[in-house]
């Protein structure tokens, strides 16, 4: 992945944007060699949150079914104070 220096970026910031706007690149911002962001294109950004909403389904859906089993087996619950006292916390 291509990297702009923040120096580099508010010299020519019109360009860097049309550069991952248009020309869907994506950047590394880096502040003295060290990177500090990146800048992607809308539409990766756009995946990127469809991609946390079906990872976040997909967690809830595993914690029902969990929990229905859990149910179904007719185990006792422990307490987290119970738990965090075992564990030593």
């Amino acid at each position: 992945m291509a990297s702009v220096d923040t120096v580099q970026l508010r010299a020519q910031l019109s360009e860097v944007v049309n550069r991952v706007a248009y020309g869907k690149e994506r950047l590394v911002l880096k502040r003295r060699g060290k990177g500090l962001a990146v800048l992607v294109p809308l539409e990766d950004a756009k995946r990127l949150e469809e991609l946390e909403a079906l990872e976040d389904a997909a967690d809830a859906e595993a914690g029902r079914k969990a929990l229905a089993e859990f149910r179904k087996s007719k185990k006792k619950a422990i307490p987290l104070s119970e738990v965090k006292r075992r564990l030593g916390s």
